[in-house]
């Protein structure tokens, strides 16, 4: 007769009920990750890209200075790079400034000022929370129908995905050009925005805000601070 005392049966329960839980986020993954590495398809390099309306830049950090973070630097060389070579002719910016002590659009056009892109060809767009909301506006909000994405290859597949789903005839361009110190976290924490990703796109989920409709093809003035200050105060 064994003497160890058996396992209570909750206990048991509660291990098959980790396992099963466990089994179907790894199952979820795993099918989020197939679905949105399909945008794969429509990565493209510089070199092999059409002419598009716009290029389309999601925000990332923005330092208390109003400096670009270095990835997001990057973001908007490339999109130079595709504007200067005749690849595109607008450039739609958008970026968290949900607050007015932090304000990712302005110090985007800012740099692309400095470098030469027209003011007249810069769109901003004041509301661009996340990827979903960056591109679910840039249809909605500016009628973008096609572009180019330019971001870090990390994220390209996925903001192509939400591209797409939105209605835009999207590609995306990697926009790496240098070795970046967060770039061990921004792999794991992609693989949970990947999953969100996917759930929102079968949950139907929206941009957070939307507002007036500002034509790519038009005048950028109404996307200039005047016109995103009562988005941001509803935020």
């Amino acid at each position: 007769m064994s003497s160890s005392t058996p396992r209570p049966r909750w206990r048991r329960r509660l291990a098959i009920a980790v396992l099963v839980a466990g089994a179907a986020a790894a199952a979820l993954l795993i099918a989020a990750h197939a679905w949105v590495s399909e945008a794969g398809a429509y990565v493209r390099t510089a070199a092999d890209l059409s002419p598009r309306t716009a290029v389309i830049v999601p925000g990332a950090r923005v330092y208390p200075s109003g400096e670009p973070s270095l990835p997001l630097a990057d973001r908007l060389d490339c999109a130079v790079d595709l504007y200067r070579a005749g690849v595109v002719r607008r450039v739609l910016v958008s970026g968290d400034h949900g607050q007015a002590a932090y304000d990712e659009p302005n110090a985007m056009r800012r740099y692309l000022l400095a470098r030469g892109v027209a003011d007249a060809d810069i769109f901003l767009d004041h509301a661009g929370f996340r990827t979903l909301d960056t591109m679910a506006r840039a249809a909605r909000v500016f009628g973008v129908r096609d572009a180019v994405v330019c971001t870090q290859a990390f994220h390209l597949e996925r903001a192509v995905f939400l591209a797409r789903r939105a209605g835009i005839d999207a590609v995306g361009v990697a926009a790496d050009r240098h070795a970046y110190p967060s770039a061990t976290f921004d792999l794991v924490r992609e693989r949970l925005a990947v999953a969100r990703a996917a759930v929102d796109a079968v949950l139907g989920v929206g941009p957070r805000l939307l507002g007036p409709e500002i034509p790519i093809g038009g005048d950028p003035a109404p996307s200039r601070d005047a016109a995103s200050a009562v988005g941001a105060a509803h935020r």
